[in-house]
């Protein structure tokens, strides 16, 4: 693992392997911590690529960020949580934010921010830090839930698998702004060009029906109707 630094932008960097350097496009890329803080704080799905019985598998899982830690969890009988701890693996985020439609097509595009995280991945054994990582992936996805709901039982616990993930070696890239073209052959063409932009949003919460009437959803549950993912 290279011990280097290779920060566009300037803030607190990310130190650079050869697994996270910025080989193409480098214009687009970062190893600011805040870049990836920003990118991680954004969303709660990530897919976790992993080795598993000799081929690659890519499985989309919740997570939670407490400070330099990244969390998943799932069963204990989960073959990529049983195999992970065993071998390097690939967490990556991404957030659509566009489609970019340019003169041509082939300076069509994405309007994107992605993190890609890379490490081996520890089990976590400490009662009191699983309680914690699973209160960050609640938390990430819901802010309020982990209070609201009844919290694990023992036996709810011996049955999850919580691992925990470095923040230390990982890379950012983001792509922003109009399509590429509008200096080109193509701009006398007279084409539309522009982005559709691509918003996430929650909408109204839909109530369990073997609820009673007067049970209605929490503050911090109705409060997101209506917000953009990642505000």
């Amino acid at each position: 693992m290279s011990g280097d630094t290779d920060t566009i932008g300037g803030g607190e960097a990310l130190a650079v392997t050869e697994r996270t350097r910025l080989r193409r496009m480098r214009e687009k890329g970062s190893h600011r911590r805040a870049d990836l803080d920003a990118v991680l704080a954004a969303g709660f799905l990530c897919h976790l690529g992993v080795p598993v019985d000799g081929t690659t598998m890519v499985v989309p899982t919740a997570y939670g960020v407490e400070g330099d830690q990244l969390y998943l969890h799932g069963s204990v009988a989960s073959r990529s949580l049983v195999q992970a701890p065993d071998t390097t693996v690939c967490v990556t985020v991404t957030h659509v934010d566009g489609l970019v439609l340019a003169r041509s097509v082939f300076e069509h595009g994405v309007n994107y921010r992605c993190a890609m995280v890379y490490g081996v991945p520890r089990v976590v054994t400490d009662p009191e830090e699983k309680l914690r990582g699973l209160r960050a992936l609640t938390e990430q996805s819901s802010p309020g839930q982990w209070e609201y709901v009844r919290q694990p039982s023992r036996k709810e616990l011996a049955a999850t698998s919580v691992l925990a993930l470095d923040l230390t070696e990982a890379s950012v890239k983001t792509r922003s702004g109009p399509p590429d073209d509008g200096d080109s052959e193509d701009a006398a063409l007279g084409l539309w060009a522009g982005v559709l932009p691509v918003v996430t949003t929650f909408g109204e919460p839909v109530t369990d029906p073997v609820l009673p009437a007067e049970v209605v959803p929490p503050a911090h549950v109705a409060s997101r109707a209506g917000r953009v993912l990642g505000e």
